[in-house]
């Protein structure tokens, strides 16, 4: 590998890093977290292509992806409470409470991958509703790309119990894995 090469990956990796720190910070009242993600994603595909960007751009985007993406947050929430919730049937030893949750999670897994797909292709003036449906189907349809994410979920929350402080910038790391799977998608 060329030193160039190098450098450019170090730039790249250096890049995700900073975007989690504007994702985190995008994020805080939490139902604003899809159109964080959106924004750093057209962050970071501008950032892929050498086209200009910056905190500008992001925050632009951002304005523009939680105008209806905040919708998209809510039904996050209500989906993490309803799970919540078979969690703690499955806890109090009730029948069938064990199966209720494990459906449960794996249904909010399943959703979370699909807004992870959706906000890595999102653009200004797309629609979430069908940026959902079609990134709903690309889960289902692309096992491998979706697992990845899967994956990458694991290790965000996995850093976040570990060393909290390392979560917000892997958050960036997790937007750049969802648009290289879309991108990879796209490729096929």
């Amino acid at each position: 590998m060329t030193e160039s090469r190098r450098r450019i990956g170090f730039g790249v990796f250096a890049e995700c890093l900073l975007t989690g720190v504007w994702i985190a910070l995008a994020s805080v009242p939490v139902v604003t977290a899809p159109a964080a993600f959106a924004a750093g994603a057209r962050h970071l595909r501008r950032h892929l292509e050498q086209r200009t960007g910056g905190l500008r751009d992001f925050v632009t985007d951002f304005r523009a992806a939680v105008r209806h993406g905040w919708l998209v947050g809510v039904a996050g929430v209500a989906a993490w409470a309803a799970v919540w919730v078979d969690l703690r049937v499955a806890r109090a030893g009730l029948p069938g409470g064990q199966l209720a949750a494990a459906v449960g999670l794996f249904a909010l897994l399943a959703a979370a991958v699909a807004v992870l797909r959706a906000a890595a292709v999102w653009e200004p003036g797309a629609a979430w509703r069908t940026l959902l449906g079609a990134a709903a189907r690309r889960t289902v349809r692309g096992p491998g790309g979706s697992f990845l994410l899967v994956c990458g979920i694991a290790v965000t929350v996995l850093c976040a119990g570990f060393v909290p402080p390392l979560a917000v910038p892997v958050l960036g790391v997790l937007a750049a894995a969802a648009v290289a799977v879309e991108q990879r998608g796209r490729a096929r």
